[in-house]
């Protein structure tokens, strides 16, 4: 099983899980879920993984709130961890792009850091 790892800010902040606490805890127990399931099994793919080019997977979990909740996380071959960057509420059919670019700056920035 790979640990799982929450992208930090340069002060500490654990922004991505401190995201996650505030959903309720319905939501926050099938996203739980979902990412203990990555964590055993990785690689997986669709339903519940989808790659998303430069190294980016996402997440794909249906709350039961009705919404649906997107994780974008990478794989560090170094620490052999899922380093969570980031996750939002979807609320179009393409991820936008600044949660994309986001993602890809914050994992830049976990690599630099060396992990």
């Amino acid at each position: 099983m790979l640990q799982v790892v929450f992208y930090k800010t340069q002060s500490g902040n654990e922004v991505v899980r401190d995201y996650l606490r505030q959903l309720p805890a319905n939501d926050k127990r099938k996203v739980g879920e979902d990412l203990m399931t990555v964590q055993i099994g990785y690689p997986m793919g669709l339903p519940l993984c989808r790659p998303l080019g430069d190294g980016l997977t996402e997440v794909r979990t249906s709350l039961p709130s009705k919404r649906e909740i997107r994780m974008i996380f990478a794989f560090d071959s170094g620490s052999r961890c899922l380093v969570v960057l980031h996750a939002f509420i979807k609320k179009a059919r393409q991820i936008p792009k600044s949660d994309l670019d986001l993602a890809k700056s914050r994992k830049a920035e976990f690599i630099m850091k060396g992990g």
